[in-house]
């Protein structure tokens, strides 16, 4: 790692610290307002990916709402930023997932193969930060019950993570709008 690389995490780490101690320092009735809103953006991504999962594929919906929640960040760009890394971590994890469901063998070895696999094929693409993502989706892949072909089963995932970031990218992208004009009202 070069030192540019590690001044720019030792300088987000820190960004990230300060913005937390400042959101801490809040009255109680900010936080509340914040925590609002941040439940407002989770919620109103979930129900949206569920309900058009549920109308595309309804076995197994629940996936997009999951995601959707899991990506939804305070910011846009935070939900950009995470929305990125989970496509990719799918994308990674689902393939090592569907490799692993082909090879078959001894299905511990092959899970166990599939997760380290994922987690590896994510660092070396230079998005660690997609790895655990990566590791998760192989999981599902491998460990939840799935009807149908292996690669049905990864693309419907794949098709689900998605939707779900895609949900969760639109309502957050139209609450930071109209928090901006709120905003710019005040």
């Amino acid at each position: 790692m070069t030192q540019s690389n590690e001044t720019t995490r030792a300088d987000r780490k820190l960004a990230a610290r300060s913005l937390l101690d400042m959101f801490k320092a809040q009255p109680l009735s900010e936080r509340v307002f914040e925590g609002g809103m941040m439940a407002l953006q989770a919620v109103g991504g979930a129900t949206m990916a569920y309900l058009i999962a549920r109308a595309l594929h309804p076995e197994q919906a629940f996936w997009a709402a999951i995601t959707a929640i899991a990506v939804s960040q305070h910011s846009y760009a935070d939900t950009q930023n995470l929305s990125r890394d989970q496509f990719i971590g799918a994308m990674v994890g689902g393939v090592c997932g569907l490799a692993g469901a082909m090879l078959g063998g001894g299905y511990l070895i092959a899970y166990v193969t599939a997760v380290a696999v994922a987690i590896v094929v994510c660092w070396c693409v230079n998005v660690g930060s997609a790895a655990r993502l990566g590791g998760i989706t192989a999981t599902i892949m491998l460990l939840v019950p799935g009807i149908g072909a292996p690669w049905d089963i990864a693309l419907t995932r794949l098709g689900e993570v998605t939707l779900g970031t895609v949900s969760a990218l639109f309502v957050s992208l139209v609450i930071s709008r109209i928090e901006t004009l709120w905003l710019a009202r005040r």
